[in-house]
C-alpha cells in the first residue's frame, strides 16, 4: 500500500503520471511493437477526499487501480487532492472539462458533488468509493464493500490475540463506510466469546455509538485517541480513519507495547509500521477501480452498484506477516470455514446478534 502520508499540492493543481520517453526513431522497426496499447485514447481522472493521494489507505489504493490501468492498458492518467470538502465540485469540474473518459471519486464525503456531476453530465462516465445510491444511473458506478465482513475475521483474530482482555477501535468519521469496519469487528470478538467462553471487551464502538476523530487528517488526534484506548487496556487497536492512524501506531511504539491492525490495505507493505501489524481489513478498491477503467476502454462500462465481498474476493484479511507463529493455530484454522459460513449467511457480522 505504498507510501507513508505526505501534504497535499495546492488546490487545483492535477498531477499527471509521468509519461514514458518516446521511442528513437532510429530503433529497428522489428524491435518495436506499432501496435498502439488498448487505452492509449483513454484519460482516467482521480479525486480524492481530504486524505490524500499518499495516504497509505483507501485515497492510495483507489489511485493504484489507475496506475495499473496505465501499465496495463496505456491509458492516461490524473490525480486531483481535496483539501477540503469545498474541492470536491471544482475538482470535479475540472476533469469534466478536461474530458476525462472515466472520473473516479473516492469516498462517501464526495457522494452528493458526484452524484450532482452524474446528473448533469449524462455523457461523462463516473465511479465513486464508499457510496451507493437511492437512485442508480447509467454513467455512475458505485464501488461498496462489505468490509464488515473481513471486520468480523480481524476482530475474531484480535479477540485470540489479547492479553488484557480488551482491544480496541476508533473511526475517523462517522460514517457508514466507516462504522461498517467497527461493526465487523465488534461482532467477530463477540463471536469468539461464545464459540471459547471469554469476555473480550471491544473499547471504541458499542454498535451504535463510539470514538472518533472528526476527521481523515489528524495523525495527532489519531495518537490522542490511541492514548486513550491503550489507557483503558486495549492492546490491540483498529483505528478506521486512512492516515489519522498513523498516530495510532506512534501512539503504541510510545506506549512500548500493543498491535494494531490496519484497514483498507495491507499496512504491513504499506506503512513503515509492519512490525505493529497483527493484520489489515482488506478492500480491494484497486481491482473495482481497475476494472472500471477496462470497461471503459472496451466499450462494457454500465453504471450500478457493485458490491465487494469475500465471496467475489473484494474484501479480505491480510496475512499474519509478523505475527504467523504467534496467532493460535485453532484460530487459524478456523478462519476458512467462518468464511464459508459468512458467505452461506450462517455467521452473522450483524454485533446486534451477539
Amino acid at each position: 500500500m505504498l507510501a507513508a502520508c505526505g501534504e497535499a499540492p495546492d488546490d487545483d493543481v492535477v498531477t499527471d503520471v509521468e509519461e514514458t520517453d518516446p521511442v528513437d526513431d532510429e530503433v529497428d522497426d522489428d524491435e518495436v511493437d506499432d501496435e498502439p496499447a488498448a487505452g492509449a485514447d483513454f484519460r482516467g481522472c482521480l479525486v480524492t477526499d481530504q486524505g490524500g493521494v499518499d495516504d497509505a489507505s483507501f485515497n492510495e489504493t483507489a489511485w493504484a487501480g489507475l496506475q495499473q490501468a496505465e501499465a496495463d492498458l496505456g491509458v492516461d492518467i490524473a490525480v486531483l487532492e481535496s483539501n477540503s470538502e469545498a474541492d470536491f465540485a471544482p475538482n470535479i469540474q475540472a476533469f469534466i472539462d478536461q474530458d476525462c473518459d472515466l472520473i473516479v471519486t473516492v469516498g462517501f464525503l464526495l457522494g452528493e458533488a458526484t452524484e450532482e456531476a452524474a446528473i448533469a453530465n449524462p455523457d461523462q462516465d463516473f465511479a465513486i468509493v464508499d457510496y451507493a445510491f437511492d437512485d442508480d444511473y447509467d454513467n455512475l458506478l458505485e464501488l461498496v464493500f462489505a468490509t464488515e465482513q473481513a471486520g468480523f475475521l480481524a476482530g475474531y483474530v484480535a479477540a485470540s490475540m489479547t492479553e488484557t482482555g480488551t482491544i480496541g477501535t476508533f473511526g475517523g468519521i462517522n460514517i457508514p463506510p466507516v462504522t461498517v469496519f467497527m461493526d465487523g469487528y465488534l461482532a467477530g470478538a463477540s463471536y469468539y466469546n461464545d464459540e471459547f467462553g471469554t469476555d473480550v471487551e471491544v473499547q471504541g464502538w458499542d454498535g451504535s455509538d463510539g470514538l472518533f476523530t472528526g476527521n481523515f487528517e489528524s495523525q495527532d488526534d489519531g495518537r490522542n485517541i490511541t492514548d486513550t484506548l491503550l489507557q483503558a487496556g486495549a492492546d490491540i487497536i483498529m483505528p478506521v480513519a486512512g492516515p489519522v492512524g498513523l498516530g495510532t501506531a506512534t501512539a503504541i511504539e510510545d506506549f512500548g507495547e500493543g498491535k494494531m491492525i490496519w484497514v483498507d490495505t495491507d499496512g504491513y507493505e504499506s506503512t513503515q509500521f509492519g512490525e505493529l501489524m497483527l493484520t489489515s481489513v482488506m478492500k480491494n478498491m484497486d481491482v473495482a477501480v481497475y476494472d472500471a477503467m477496462a470497461a471503459v476502454v472496451d466499450g462494457t462500462f454500465e453504471g450500478g452498484l457493485y458490491v465487494g465481498t469475500l465471496e467475489n474476493d473484494g474484501v479480505g484479511i491480510a496475512p499474519f506477516h509478523d505475527f504467523e507463529d504467534e496467532v493460535p493455530q485453532e484460530v487459524k484454522d478456523a478462519i476458512p470455514g467462518l468464511i464459508d459460513g459468512i458467505i452461506a449467511g450462517e455467521v452473522s457480522v450483524d454485533p446486534a446478534d451477539y
